[in-house]
């Protein structure tokens, strides 16, 4: 049992690997623009945040219900998130200002 396993991972990973060189082949060169770079790190910031935000809440076992889910179309730590991912650029440069 334990060499048919085997088997079929080998030969999906050489499945994989046959495929993957393939695609590459016919791929062409990607160039983001600068604001898709922009955004995608802008995301991507938010979404660090809000999993930092989430562990400490769960940490400190602060319970989720503690704004009315039915007053808000999407979730306030989410937004609170992408606010602290938009701010901080600006709170940097004001840092750096400040402490020359």
């Amino acid at each position: 049992m334990q060499v048919l396993g085997l088997f079929l991972l080998s030969v999906g990973i050489f499945a994989s690997l046959r495929s993957r060189r393939y695609l590459l082949m016919w791929r062409s060169e990607n160039r983001s623009s600068l604001l898709s770079a922009s955004i995608t790190q802008l995301v991507g910031t938010a979404g660090g945040i809000y999993l930092s935000l989430e562990l400490l809440f769960s940490f400190l076992r602060i319970p989720e219900d503690w704004w009315n889910p039915s007053t808000f179309v999407v979730e306030p730590l989410a937004v609170i998130s992408l606010v602290l991912a938009i701010l901080q650029p600006f709170v940097i440069q004001l840092w750096l200002k400040v402490r020359k």
